[in-house]
This record gives C-alpha cells, sequence and structure tokens, in this order.
C-alpha cells in the first residue's frame, strides 16, 4: 500500500543515528513526566489523539506528535519524540501517512503499535472525483494504488477505528477493558449523531461538487454524495502546474462554483488565485488532519464544515 505524501529527507538519517546510539537517553526523556496510573499512548495526528483521548479518558495519557496549527504530513522527529514512541505502551499510527514515524515505530515499537489503516481497506485515491483528470501532470495526480488516508473525515469509519482501538486498549489494560469499550460505544453514538446531520444537511444542495486546495475530501464526498474536484493531490505541498490551474478554473465555471475551499494549515494562494479567475469567493475547509490553535474539538470543527459546505452548495 502506497500512500502520498511529502518526501522527508531527514527522517532516516534521524531515525538511524537515534537508533545507534542515543535511543536510551531519548526513551528516559520521553517517558519523563509519564503518569505510571496511566497508559501511555503516543498517536500521531490529531484525530488519533481525539479518539484516544475519549476512549481512554482518564485511564490514558495521549501524546500527539504534531504541534497544534502544524501540517502533519511534515513530521519529523526529533529524538525526544522518537524517545515518545520507544517508551510509549502503545503507538495509534495510520502506517503511509508520515514515514518518519513509521521508520520509528518499525524501529523502536513495532510490537506495541495500532495502525488505524487496517481496520478497514482505505479507499482508492483515484476513485471518484475529478481530482485525477489532468494525464501526464507531474503533481496532483494519484498514482494507481495509492491509497487515502482521510478516513476520519467519515464519521463511521472513525467510530469503527474507536471500536477496535478501545478493543486495543483493553489488552493493554485489561482492567479499564470494560470501561474503554463502554466510552468507545459512548463516542460511537456522537459519531452516528454527526453522520445524520450531514446526511440530512447535505440531502438537498444545488450543487455538489466542491473544489478542493487538496484532495483530502475523499471519504466525505463519498459518504455524502458529494463530488470532490482537486487543486492538487494528497499532498497539500504539491504545486500544480498551470494546465491543471485552467481544468480547475473551467470545471469551477460549469459546475457554477461559488467558492473555492482552502484549509488553515497551508497557504491559501491558489485557492485565491482560481476564486478570482472565476469570480467566485474562498472559505476554510477543514480536513482536520491537524487542529489549528483556534480550538474546537473533531466534533466542533466538523459541524463547522458542514455549515461551510451548506453555504457554498446553497443546501435547503
Amino acid at each position: 500500500m502506497t500512500i502520498r505524501s511529502a518526501p522527508r529527507t531527514l527522517a532516516a538519517a534521524t531515525t538511524a543515528l537515534l537508533a545507534l546510539g542515543g535511543l536510551a537517553a531519548c526513551s528516559s526523556d520521553g517517558a519523563a513526566g509519564a503518569d505510571p496510573q496511566r497508559v501511555d499512548v503516543a498517536t500521531a495526528f490529531y484525530p488519533l489523539q481525539f479518539l484516544t483521548e475519549r476512549i481512554g479518558g482518564d485511564a490514558v495519557r495521549a501524546t500527539n506528535l504534531v504541534k497544534p496549527g502544524a501540517e502533519p504530513h511534515d513530521l519529523e522527529l526529533n529524538p525526544g519524540q522518537v524517545g515518545q514512541v520507544a517508551g510509549a505502551e502503545l503507538v495509534v499510527l495510520l502506517k503511509g501517512f508520515q514515514p518518519a514515524l513509521d521508520e520509528a515505530v518499525a524501529q523502536n515499537a513495532a510490537d506495541r503499535a495500532f495502525d488505524v489503516s487496517t481496520v478497514q481497506p482505505l479507499r482508492d485515491a483515484a476513485a471518484g472525483g475529478h481530482e485525477h483528470d489532468h494525464e501526464g501532470e507531474e503533481h496532483g495526480h494519484e498514482e494507481s494504488g495509492t491509497k487515502d488516508p482521510h478516513l476520519w473525515l467519515d464519521p463511521t469509519r472513525l467510530a469503527t477505528v474507536g471500536d477496535r482501538l478501545a478493543e486495543r486498549l483493553g489488552q493493554v489494560d485489561p482492567g479499564h477493558a470494560a470501561d474503554y469499550t463502554a466510552r468507545a460505544a459512548a463516542l460511537r453514538t456522537e459519531l452516528e449523531k454527526l453522520d445524520a446531520e450531514f446526511t440530512a444537511g447535505l440531502k438537498t444542495c444545488q450543487r455538489r461538487e466542491i473544489v478542493v486546495s487538496h484532495t483530502a475530501f475523499g471519504y466525505l464526498a463519498e459518504r455524502y454524495e458529494l463530488e470532490q474536484v482537486g487543486i492538487t493531490g494528497l499532498s497539500p505541498e504539491d504545486e500544480p502546474a498551470p494546465q491543471r490551474l485552467a481544468e480547475v478554473a473551467r470545471e469551477a465555471r460549469e459546475h457554477q462554483a461559488t467558492t473555492i475551499f482552502f484549509e488553515t494549515l497551508v497557504s491559501p494562494k491558489v485557492a485565491e488565485t482560481i476564486a478570482a479567475e472565476v469570480g467566485a469567493k474562498t472559505a476554510v475547509l477543514d480536513p482536520l488532519e491537524g487542529l489549528s490553535t483556534d480550538g474546537g474539538d473533531y466534533l466542533s470543527v466538523m459541524r463547522t464544515n458542514l455549515q461551510t459546505l451548506r453555504t457554498a452548495l446553497s443546501c435547503s
């Protein structure tokens, strides 16, 4: 399985160096402040931290390896973070999304990793939408077999991941297994309510195409019968070729798009360029890869996304 992500030029060298000499010191640094009464869990990025905290409750100490406001695709691990991975009782990650973390887990925590990509088959990044119509373009074109990691944008998929995470936490900490199961069930109820809100809120709209800065919204589009038109591919750092910009502008006009969406953690310049050309406005559609510094949580940001979509698509 291949998941497109930005190149990681320093990850291999950093991890190899730590493995050779400094890991013991890093492990002690990463464990500093750990609570012996709680399960120490390292999480790869915000949605997995959200799941772990909601399901783990007071019995778990969850650490997000990506700082608030940082782009998780860009994750490089410093020595202390490698120590956190090595010292954690469980590492929750999505293999293929952050190569530097994959390497650190393989070397230091392979027997303590919970890979959420194994819970359900990931959707093919080339499935559906118009994001792959630009043949011959170097950037934004997803290779055959590339998988879309953004499963958390479908609340029902996230609920299923939560159920499996509760089982895994119960294996690590049998004394609280029933509590983990109960909290996962309560979270599932909340996520199913959110899913129902999206289904009802997007049922009757004048348009169903969303023009987005990068193709993070495949699961959301698939679940709620929308069509994603991506300016770039799965990596937000990809630079679209002029040909692709022209194609997106044409599609935006054809679908009478009133809004071009960009994200909180990446530059809005490309979206603004398209919007200016077609006479549309821009708005934030948050892929929740990381939590912005504005606060909120998964549920509140998803509800903000829903209202943004309803306005942009003229839903009744």
